[in-house]
């Protein structure tokens, strides 16, 4: 779709205020994602089985965009760490999914927690009219990733 100057000019202020509203949430994070001791490749495994929950290493491998082997061996060592557990399916033993674990659900969920807080304490200082605002944006912004995804089909 073909964009004018008026839209692009929106487009560059929404995106500015997201990195400024992304930045207001993160305050409290830091020391608890500092204070993770995962490599960066078992944090993106980590947070692709938190956001789409149990996973096939072949899935994992393509989402990571690394080979199968390479993908084994992050999993294996967030497995020996009790945060990924994996599970055969009963009806295809073939099949290997991988899931968190409860204390990979506890680590990630009270990170994801403290930033749900965060975003609440902001969002209880606002008016209602500013409320009905953000949900009415939030929605559209829902509403368009849909129809992207519809798209891209």
């Amino acid at each position: 779709m073909k964009q004018g100057p008026k839209q692009e000019e929106l487009i560059e202020r929404i995106l500015q205020l997201g990195e400024k509203a992304f930045r207001e949430l993160i305050p409290i994070l830091p020391t608890e994602w500092l204070q993770l001791d995962l490599t960066m490749p078992q944090l993106k495994v980590v947070l692709l089985l938190f956001m789409n929950g149990p996973a096939r290493m072949g899935d994992i491998a393509s989402a990571l965009g690394v080979s199968l082997a390479t993908a084994t061996g992050v999993v294996d060592r967030l497995v020996e760490r009790d945060i990924v557990v994996r599970e055969s399916q009963p009806e295809d033993r073939r099949v290997v999914l991988c899931r968190l674990s409860e204390k990979g659900q506890k680590m990630i969920g009270g990170l994801w927690q403290l930033a749900r807080d965060r975003a609440k304490e902001l969002l209880e200082v606002a008016a209602t009219s500013q409320l009905q605002l953000i949900t009415e944006a939030l929605e559209a912004l829902l509403k368009a990733g849909e129809a992207s995804r519809k798209d891209s089909k």
